[in-house]
């Protein structure tokens, strides 16, 4: 029998993850975010087992994060044979991810303020 290890959050990373959450990231994004920050590689099972996701939700979250290129993977060819494992990893550094979410999240605000005037201006 094999033996792995298997990552779980600790309190802090629960904290980002929920940070994350707060501000209109999807659950199931930002818990793979946060697991994928601070787990240098990490297997689809890696995910599933270390965020407590099923396989089509962490489907779904990496190819989110795929296509917004914050993460990137590679297939993990083993001697056993079987299907190759997908192994992810950032694909830029964490802070400048957040970045990228705080613009995003400036532009909606932006974006609403401007429909709130919008909205003044039929009044008056």
């Amino acid at each position: 029998m094999r033996q792995e290890s298997v990552q779980y959050f600790t309190e802090k990373e629960e904290e980002f993850a929920n940070l994350l959450i707060e501000i209109g990231t999807k659950k199931n994004v930002a818990t793979v975010l946060v697991f994928l920050a601070n787990a240098s590689t990490a297997t689809s099972l890696a995910i599933e087992r270390g965020t407590d996701l099923r396989q089509p939700e962490v489907s779904l979250a990496t190819k989110y994060l795929k296509d917004k290129g914050w993460i990137r993977s590679h297939e993990d060819f083993t001697a056993n044979k079987g299907r190759p494992k997908k192994v992810y990893e950032l694909a830029k550094p964490i802070t400048e991810i957040m970045d990228n979410i705080e613009m995003e999240k400036r532009k909606e605000a932006k974006d609403r303020l401007a429909l709130l005037q919008k909205l003044q201006n039929y009044l008056s």
